[in-house]
């Protein structure tokens, strides 16, 4: 199979894959064998995966090529990069993207402070450096030479993206809901997505000397770009399916039983087919989960539903709706649990 080179111009690492051939792909002992392998990590990192996006991930890893992670909000995307991280080994750094965020938040910026207290307690070495100057341009070509001592390394502040790049151990790096941040910043991130280095006028360029594995997140809030769609892998993650999410469960509250985990998952099922504002997402399947633990519960009726409908829907409007229908979301989710255990 012969892969496309990427896109402006070779792809990360100035090669096909960094490296030439596909053997040659900078094979690192953190690297599972399969996707299947990186499957099994992630659920020892109580992350249950499905085969799609594992598949995706690895591939990424292998071809040193970012992932974008679409898909609605609360199913998962974000915690992918926690479980990733913590199945590799790895260290996670988080960029979590806003409007109006920018390069001095996401990639460096000076320590103008600390510049200041260095001028104050060095100016009797500046006093001597223009000693003799004639004018304001003698004084300033004076001290020109000295001027890039302010900026250099010791005053740098690294943020996310720069961090990540130059880490002395190869990385997972999140941007989180990258479409949140504007546009000019996407443009930005190009350069770090091809080519996983960035340019300081100061300093010059940067590259990585463990390529990091980039993850980015969209909830859709707005459409990115065809340039950074083609910089990355994509994976789609949606809700999950019942039996998936029945294990995701099982994983976050051991113990739970059966026939309850089956309630509560056809419950807040038949809640996202409804026509709401905010869909609960899986961490607020949990959550209810362990509310209903908490109460002493083990099965879902109109009135435990009702009391507890704040931990799922967080709008008025779509509680006003659900109410409505409890007594039918009761008896699918009765429905639902009467083929599993009572313990």
């Amino acid at each position: 199979m012969t892969l496309p080179p990427d896109h402006d111009g070779g792809a990360p690492g100035g090669g096909a894959l960094g490296g030439g051939a596909l053997g040659d792909q900078r094979a690192r002992d953190d690297v599972p064998a399969s996707a299947d392998e990186l499957d099994a990590r992630l659920a020892a990192a109580r992350y249950i995966s499905d085969p799609a996006t594992s598949l995706a991930l690895w591939l990424a890893l292998r071809m040193d090529r970012p992932l974008l992670l679409e898909g609605p909000a609360g199913v998962g995307k974000t915690d992918l990069a926690r479980a990733t991280a913590e199945a590799l080994g790895r260290g996670l750094i988080r960029l979590q993207c806003y409007e109006g965020l920018d390069e001095a938040k996401a990639l460096y910026e000076w320590d103008y402070a600390k510049q200041m207290l260095y001028t104050q307690l060095l100016r009797d070495a500046v006093a001597k450096e223009i000693a003799g100057a004639t004018s304001l341009s003698a004084a300033a070509r004076a001290i020109a030479g000295s001027e890039a001592s302010f900026f250099s390394e010791h005053f740098l502040i690294a943020r996310p993206l720069l961090a990540a790049l130059r880490s002395a151990a190869p990385v997972v790096l999140l941007i989180d809901e990258v479409d949140r941040a504007d546009p000019e910043f996407e443009a930005f991130l190009l350069e770090v997505l091809s080519e996983m280095q960035v340019t300081i006028p100061e300093l010059g360029t940067i590259r990585a000397a463990h390529p990091p594995l980039v993850l980015l997140t969209t909830n859709a809030t707005r459409e990115m770009t065809e340039a950074l769609r083609r910089r990355c892998l994509h994976a789609f993650l949606d809700y999950p399916p019942p039996s998936r999410e029945v294990a995701i469960l099982k994983v976050a509250l051991p113990g739970i039983e059966p026939r309850l985990a089956a309630q509560i998952v056809a419950f807040v099922g038949a809640l996202r087919a409804m026509d709401l504002r905010k869909s609960p997402a899986i961490s607020e399947t949990i959550d209810w989960a362990r509310a209903l633990l908490l109460l002493g519960k083990r099965a879902i009726t109109p009135e435990v539903a009702r009391d507890t409908l704040g931990v799922l829907l967080k709008h008025q409007g779509d509680r006003s709706d659900a109410e409505a229908k409890l007594g039918a979301l009761a008896r699918a989710a009765e429905h639902a649990g009467a083929s599993e255990p009572a313990t």
